[in-house]
């Protein structure tokens, strides 16, 4: 079974924590049920991380904590 969700059609947004630059965006998709994509704007043919969505919920809510 393919656990892979199709992402031709993903709408990316870019995170709210880059800074706009060109050295360091990160951009994710919604709207993938219990996964978040997650992939380099600079490289937007390249590789796509895909994390948990509990996992990535509590990495956001680190980063808001350390903000």
């Amino acid at each position: 079974m393919n656990r892979t969700p199709d992402l031709t059609a993903a709408v990316w947004r870019k995170s709210s924590y880059s800074d706009g630059g060109t050295s360091n965006c990160v951009e994710v998709a919604d709207g993938y049920t219990g996964v978040v994509p997650v992939r380099d704007s600079k490289v937007p043919a390249g590789q796509v991380l895909l994390f948990a969505a509990s996992s990535w919920s509590a990495f956001v809510h680190g980063v808001k904590e350390t903000a």
